[in-house]
């Protein structure tokens, strides 16, 4: 068996990147031969009509005879793009591009980017809703909080398909992996750890709920005030309800008062995190540093002090990215033909992720690499089970 290593960092040039990405990264194909009289009258006009008659007497025809059930739309509105922030719609589409083509490469599934010029809630909805008889799927990405919250429930009430922001619930589902596997190395369970998640924006408090749902007891979860707690003013709703649910130490004050004697942080924000802090954490703790470009610490001082350490970048190992995660929730849920995406599939999802990973398991490979061609149909096999069971 191969085991792709992430150990060392890519270095491409700048005119190396813009010239793979002139002219984009997409492009459509066709499935049928159109080259001669023959086959131009079945792709198209008249032999197409009588799909098209068909369909209009049975619309449920169009999952079979069309390619709208195995389309996914990658929406975003650009106003949270990677680690640039509200770059806009025109520059988040070459990131859209490159997650249309993960899902083809991972999932075989074909995607097409929509990027909109609205943060307008009724907008979006209006056009995605207009838009639904061209897709299967809608994938939100690169949305900022709190728009993204509303906007994601707004869309799974108004669609008949599966919805999912990625960047909240991908990135849970790839973090639970990750730290499955760092557990599973280190003898830990799960509903006795301390865990702080330094964030409480998309990724940050879906991270959160899913670590509940799958059974951790002790979350702790900051935003850019300082500990969340019930009770604590000016919160807005999402953060009101895991301030409710989280942090029973009854906790108060910033990082250090969090930080101290825990024994797994998970860095889903932009802030610093001093050596120091990650000094006072219980012994052979656990240090996800996943804001990408620059990890809140340096894996290399992190791991003076802790036994597992992840990013989010390629450029070190253990790298927790939703690549791991949305490609095979996506062909599992399309594949089952499930209305939603339920939390029960994100956890089936993230045990699928781990469990390709158990095999060569180490310090430096607590999940498998995203490139892994195991783990997309691990995931939607599982994903496809727990849809079977709701």
């Amino acid at each position: 068996m191969t085991v792709i290593s992430s150990q060392e960092p890519v270095r491409i040039r700048d005119s190396e990147i813009f010239a793979a990405h002139s002219g984009g990264k997409l492009s459509m194909g066709c499935t049928l031969p159109i080259d001669d009289p023959e086959t131009l009258s079945v792709a198209y006009t008249p032999g197409v009509a009588k799909v098209s008659q068909a369909i209009a007497a049975d619309p449920s025809l169009a999952a079979r005879y069309t390619w709208a059930h195995r389309l996914v739309a990658v929406v975003t509105n650009g106003s949270a793009v990677l680690g640039l922030g509200n770059v806009g719609p025109a520059a988040a589409l070459p990131v859209m591009e490159g997650k249309a083509a993960l899902f083809k490469r991972f999932a075989g599934l074909n995607a097409i980017p929509l990027v909109l010029e609205s943060s307008d809630i009724d907008e979006i909805i209006e056009v995605l809703v207009r838009l639904r008889p061209s897709f299967g799927a809608v994938c939100l990405e690169d949305i900022a909080a709190p728009l993204c919250f509303e906007l994601e429930a707004r869309a799974k009430a108004a669609l008949d398909c599966p919805v999912l922001h990625d960047d909240q619930h991908g990135t849970a589902v790839a973090v639970l992996a990750g730290l499955r596997g760092a557990s599973t190395l280190l003898g830990r369970q799960l509903d006795v750890s301390r865990i702080v998640v330094l964030g409480a924006g998309a990724a940050g408090a879906a991270t959160a709920e899913l670590l509940l749902a799958a059974g951790a007891e002790d979350v702790t979860v900051l935003d850019s005030q300082g500990i969340l707690f019930d009770g604590r003013g000016e919160l807005s709703p999402v953060k009101a309800a895991l301030a409710a649910r989280t942090n029973p130490r009854g906790l108060r004050g910033g990082p250090a008062e969090a930080l101290r004697g825990a024994d797994t942080v998970i860095g889903l924000c932009s802030a610093t995190v001093p050596e120091s802090l990650i000094a006072t954490m219980a012994p052979e703790a656990i240090v996800f540093a996943l804001s990408n470009p620059v990890p809140e610490i340096h894996p290399g001082l992190a791991s003076r002090y802790a036994a597992v350490v992840g990013t989010g970048g390629s450029n070190f190992p253990n790298q927790i990215i939703n690549t791991l995660a949305s490609p095979g929730i996506f062909r599992g849920a399309l594949d089952s033909n499930a209305r939603f995406i339920t939390t029960e599939m994100k956890l089936a999802a993230a045990d699928a992720i781990a469990s390709v990973a158990e095999d060569t398991l180490a310090i430096d490979r607590i999940v498998p690499h995203s490139l892994d061609p195991r783990v997309a149909p691990a995931v939607a096999d599982a994903v496809i089970r727990a849809a079977q069971q709701v």
